[in-house]
């Protein structure tokens, strides 16, 4: 073979090795564009979608709302499949068209509330009343007792009527029982324990709720639950304060015994948040009796209602 014919072939072999290599090249730097205008697509059908499923997302969120109390952003994304984020935004939309009250975490229904009084301010109103029924309720605990007892001015006459029993743990929310607690066991009035349950404080009602709390409070099982409340109506008893309404609930659930204390001024009061219902309470301490309309629903006739002005005049 000839120099010449050597070179021709060795030339013919380079330039297809060449046109190989610039159609690798062109294929990659097409699939490259494909890649990037598929990408493109995506986050604009994305985009079309997060548009148009908004007022779907809207009605799930409402409807949500009227099964639960509180609703929280992180449980709504995941149910939606949805970014936090997006589900932040159509709070704040619902917010916008009074649909709801958004809160830290999540939102609430929008419904105007009676505003519920400072703890201080609470303390004066009937308080007569509100002593004589926390008297009664601390005749109830007995030696070696496992005890909750929730926030309110009338669980707070409990603490000061405790005494002349042993062994006794108390659980509670409320910082101002704990502190007269503390002061009564120190002063040998009664012998135990206190334990005061964590979260965040509330210092306008000297009360501790929230999610650490409930957790808290699923840990433990009581003999016997004191409960206050904002209001009692014939579908069970409610307060203001959805957090702490919530850890009041937890209680209920998580004890042998509920025992309800409240004065007659709370009686068809309004509040939103419902704590539990009359199937769920054992025995009620108040200064009245149970409404007659009541007295006829089978379910009233399991719940020892006492009226402590019926006992005082006895």
């Amino acid at each position: 073979m000839g120099l010449k014919k050597i070179v021709v072939i060795s030339f013919c072999l380079i330039y297809k090795k060449i046109i190989f290599l610039l159609i690798l090249i062109y294929t990659y730097f097409l699939l490259l564009e494909l890649i990037d205008r598929n990408k493109n697509e995506e986050f604009t059908g994305d985009k079309e979608m997060e548009k148009t499923s908004a007022s779907e997302r809207y009605k799930v969120i409402i409807k949500e709302l009227e099964i639960k109390n509180k609703i929280g952003v992180i449980e709504l994304a995941s149910k939606l499949r949805v970014t936090p984020e997006t589900i932040r935004k159509d709070l704040t939309v619902l917010e916008k068209n009074k649909k709801l009250r958004r809160i830290h975490g999540g939102a609430i229904h929008y419904f105007q509330l009676m505003k519920e009084p400072h703890f201080n301010k609470k303390i004066g109103i009937h308080h007569d009343q509100k002593q004589l029924i926390g008297e009664a309720a601390s005749t109830f605990i007995m030696d070696g007792d496992f005890i909750a007892l929730d926030v309110g001015t009338t669980t707070l006459h409990i603490a000061r009527s405790l005494k002349k029993v042993k062994n006794v743990t108390i659980v509670t929310n409320s910082l101002a029982a704990a502190e007269i607690l503390n002061d009564r066991l120190e002063n040998h009035l009664f012998d135990g324990q206190v334990v005061v349950i964590g979260g965040n404080s509330n210092p306008l009602q000297r009360s501790i709720s929230g999610t650490l709390t409930n957790k808290l409070l699923e840990d433990f099982y009581f003999d016997k639950v004191f409960i206050s409340c904002g209001s009692i109506r014939q579908e069970g008893i409610y307060d203001f304060d959805v957090d702490e309404a919530s850890a009041s609930s937890i209680m209920m659930k998580r004890s042998k015994q509920v025992f309800v204390v409240a004065d007659a001024s709370k009686i068809n009061q309004k509040a939103l948040f419902q704590i539990g219902s009359f199937s769920s309470i054992d025995c009620l301490i108040t200064n009245a009796d149970m409404p007659i309309e009541w007295s006829k629903d089978p379910l009233f006739s399991k719940v020892d209602w006492i009226n402590m002005d019926e006992q005082k005049e006895d």
